[in-house]
């Protein structure tokens, strides 16, 4: 970036001043294709996290995050502790993920999906812009003195702050008890379950905190994610980047001779930057991707006769360059493995047994004769029932030929339910050839195996000297 014509090189945040105090921003309202795309994002994942534990599939909300009772309900599928290995692996694929997506696209995910953006510039900062006025009169108001207008607008805007806020946590409670629970609850209040009112309260007052006050800070002084950006960057990542070689130097509105760059240095892209910086100086860790300043310049290259793309979607490399962005080799081989990645969680997902039966020893448990041809041992057999109807299965002895004896009700469960039986494994004398034997037990579900658990049968010692 030798050709720039003026570089300004920070050694603080863009929203601290020379002080230490904090420089408070007032963005302006972006408008361009890229941030239609991103509101029509924003809304539908806004959308959904307000209704999803309101729709449900078979009688459970689409997503259901019991951490008490250990079960969870995605759209309609439901997971229990003993889909624990499950749950490891899509944290090990999301973690791939996240580092192979940030590698080949950068911080796109912050500015597009991320809830702290999403919230702020989607549901927060509108109402600010509808009650304070836009960018300037934004301004105009916090250097004013208190009055009366400014004292009702500053009720008015973080009054439905707090109730967005509160709104906002009851939904999350929601995930974790029900919908139809979470009304009893709320009935309930102050009287009984004061502890849960008080955690209601408490991150009320931090989500309000976080969106009111803190804001863009949490991007650059609290995310790890964005912390992590400069190390996870290269020159061949694709980022929202500013072209210098076709923008410098740096050029007055009124001016329109030939050896300036494309640049006319309105400071559009600073003005509408969620986070205060300015582009034009290069990769920040402050950039979320929002792609805000494109808009801007593209609409200032419309007006002034230039192409587009002077802030476009680039690499370091192709801007040295001078060359368009392309999908080399590295760029389609990371973009594979996250393809397989997602589709192979997809699949484990979608094999998943609706039914998962484990069959053990009781455990300080010997074997017992069993009149006088047979010995028998003790079983304990759990049953979890993951579908979203009851469940009947038969037990067979697959070998060595011999009789499984239930002890108790019938192995038919509810939806959902873990059910625990004791049943008796019973073998004739003459088919035992040591004191440790192999059994293999099937699992039956309308006639159909669908699964088949291998234990031990345990005898006398005497038969180890049988020949």
């Amino acid at each position: 970036m030798d050709n720039f014509q003026e570089t300004t090189f920070r050694d603080r945040p863009s929203t601290f001043g020379k002080d230490g105090k904090r420089v408070w921003l007032f963005p302006k309202m972006p408008k361009g294709k890229l941030y239609n795309i991103r509101r029509i994002i924003a809304w539908t994942l806004l959308t959904f996290f307000y209704l999803a534990p309101f729709l449900k599939i078979n009688g459970d909300p689409l997503i259901f995050l019991n951490f008490l009772q250990r079960k969870f309900v995605l759209f309609g599928t439901t997971f229990y502790p003993q889909d624990f290995h499950l749950l490891v692996l899509a944290i090990i694929t999301l973690v791939v993920f996240i580092v192979l997506f940030t590698v080949i696209y950068g911080r796109v995910f912050c500015g597009w999906v991320c809830p702290q953006t999403v919230f702020m510039e989607f549901l927060y900062r509108p109402i600010e812009y509808l009650i304070d006025g836009n960018a300037e009169q934004q301004k105009e108001l916090a250097a004013q003195d208190a009055d009366a207008i400014k004292i009702l607008k500053r009720i008015l805007k973080h009054s439905i702050y707090m109730f967005i806020s509160f709104f906002t946590i009851i939904t999350f409670v929601s995930y974790v008890t029900g919908t139809d629970k979470l009304g009893e609850i709320i009935n309930s209040w102050p009287q009984e379950r004061f502890g849960l009112l008080m955690g209601v309260i408490a991150f009320t007052g931090v989500h309000y905190f976080v969106f009111g006050w803190f804001r863009e800070q949490v991007c650059t002084v609290v995310c790890p994610y964005g912390r992590l950006q400069g190390v996870m960057l290269d020159v061949n990542t694709i980022l929202v980047a500013y072209d210098y070689k076709r923008g410098e130097p740096r050029r007055n509105a009124e001016l329109r001779r030939s050896e300036h760059g494309d640049c006319i240095n309105c400071f559009n892209c600073v003005d509408v930057c969620p986070t205060g910086i300015d582009i034009r100086n290069g990769t920040q860790l402050e950039c979320i991707n929002c792609t805000s300043c494109i808009d801007a310049c593209n609409s200032v290259m419309k007006r002034v006769k230039k192409p587009s793309g002077l802030i476009r979607f680039a690499s370091e490399k192709s801007i040295s360059e001078g060359k368009r962005v392309k999908f080399n080799a590295r760029v389609i081989a990371y973009s594979a493995v996250l393809i397989a990645l997602l589709t192979l969680m997809i699949y484990l997902f979608t094999v998943r047994g609706d039914v998962e039966t484990s069959i053990n020893r009781s455990p300080g448990t010997m074997f017992q004769e069993y009149g006088q041809d047979h010995y028998s041992n003790l079983y304990n057999l759990q049953m979890v029932n993951k579908t979203n109807s009851d469940v009947s299965i038969e037990l067979k002895l697959l070998s060595p030929e011999g009789e499984i004896l239930l002890m108790g009700d019938s192995l038919k469960t509810e939806k959902g339910e873990v059910a625990n039986r004791n049943l008796l494994v019973v073998l004739k004398k003459e088919t035992l050839k040591s004191s440790n034997s192999h059994l293999e037990i099937g699992i039956f579900e309308n006639g159909i195996m669908i699964d088949k658990i291998s234990t031990s049968f345990v005898g006398p010692n005497s038969l180890d000297g049988k020949k």
